[in-house]
């Protein structure tokens, strides 16, 4: 059994490097790296990982949001050019684990059964105190699960959709931030089998801010995709543009004493499993005053946030109605191509079919003059005027 795991990755050198090392422990045997034009430090990183021969790096440096088509291509290729019987597709951020902690990776999809062809698995987003920088591999441990309602009092909407796993396939499509396939699921893998997702979508201040503004210039240089308004990047985006991304970002990181009432309400479970990992980014605090300025005006945030819910709600309806309505009218454009396509095919046959009938009308009246004509040339007229013609002809000589 071969296992394979698919990456794009920009700008993520805080967290890259543990990232695979933690998924070749895992058992991973191929991993399939793409650069998204990296310009933090993450290309060398990843060079590096590939003079070791520890994964195969691709080189893409367009910013047009194309990670469907790059993903899907690397998940092809996997099958095609790797062997692969299982394929990964993870982001930098996301550490895929089997929940029974005493397995790996590569022993979990030894004894999967491949009819099942493809299934999701959960993703958890890890959290715990803000910084300013750092990876936060030991200082994000505990798993969000607060309820949708307290999420959305920090500006989110809910939890992460869950990522798909697949049998390799030469023709596989990998669509929307790895969340989806073309393989119909099969079924799932027994609970003793099962796999999640740690996830760490923002590790400090300085990673995110990055995140969201070369998310969002990818966004505005593609027009052709058209994300919700109320899509979690890009309204991070506008706030970002706004200058008021740094308060959300600080709202999403419980403090001590949210900590505290989190994990006793069961909103927050410790989860020490990226605790081992190297964090090549230490840490770095905010300044004192920050913080302070940031809890003056948290409460009024988080009842705005709260407040603001049935409105957003609302532009996420107006904008599924508007794809709607956009995807209705481009049905029936279509149609109507195809209908004037079919007419036009009707009329060429039927053209068609009349001239050949008009050929065939003719070859008959020419075969009926090649009979008169041989009737003609057996008659004795036709004999003595063509001998009348043979003693001028020697006459004139």
């Amino acid at each position: 059994m071969k296992l394979a795991t698919t990456v794009m990755v920009r700008d993520e050198a805080d967290i890259i490097g543990a990232m695979l090392d933690h998924h070749l422990a895992q058992g991973v045997d191929v991993i399939i790296v793409t650069d998204n034009g990296s310009v933090d430090g993450t290309t060398d990183i990843l060079q590096g990982y590939a003079d070791r021969g520890l994964i195969e790096l691709r080189h893409d440096p367009t910013h047009r949001k194309q990670q469907a088509p790059v993903v899907t291509q690397m998940a092809r290729d996997a099958a095609s050019l790797h062997g692969a019987d299982w394929v990964i597709n993870a982001d930098a951020d996301e550490f895929f684990v089997p929940v029974d902690r005493s397995l790996t990776l590569h022993e979990v999809f030894e004894q999967l059964d491949p009819a099942i062809k493809a299934f999701l698995v959960p993703v958890t987003n890890l959290t715990g105190p803000a910084a300013a920088s750092g990876s936060g591999l030991g200082r994000l441990t505990y798993r969000d699960e607060r309820p949708e309602a307290a999420l959305r009092a920090t500006g989110l909407r809910a939890h992460p959709t869950a990522d798909a796993i697949h049998v390799g396939d030469p023709q596989i499509d990998v669509i929307q931030g790895n969340h989806f396939v073309s393989l119909a699921s099969q079924g799932a893998p027994p609970e003793a089998l099962a796999i999640e997702v740690l996830h760490l979508p923002w590790r400090s201040w300085e990673q995110y801010r990055n995140k969201v503004e070369i998310a969002g210039r990818a966004y505005d240089d593609n027009p052709e995709l058209s994300p919700s308004p109320n899509h979690h990047g890009m309204r991070d985006y506008r706030r970002l543009q706004a200058g008021a991304l740094l308060p959300f970002y600080l709202l999403r990181h419980p403090d001590e004493a949210e900590l505290a009432e989190g994990l006793a309400a069961g909103h927050f479970r410790r989860d020490d499993t990226l605790t081992g990992l190297a964090s090549p980014v230490p840490d770095g605090e905010f300044e004192a005053e920050v913080l302070e300025r940031f809890r003056s005006v948290a409460p009024a945030l988080r009842d705005a946030e709260a407040r603001s819910h049935a409105s957003l709600v609302a532009l996420d309806e107006q904008h599924r109605v508007a794809l709607a309505e956009q995807q209705a009218a481009f049905d029936q454009q279509l149609a109507d191509e195809r209908q004037r396509a079919a007419d036009e095919a009707a009329a060429v046959e039927q053209e068609f079919v009349r001239t050949r009938q008009e050929l065939e009308l003719t070859r008959v009246h020419v075969g009926s003059l090649e009979a008169r004509l041989a009737t003609l040339e057996g008659r004795p007229l036709v004999r003595v005027e063509n001998k009348v013609r043979r003693v001028l002809t020697r006459a004139r000589t």
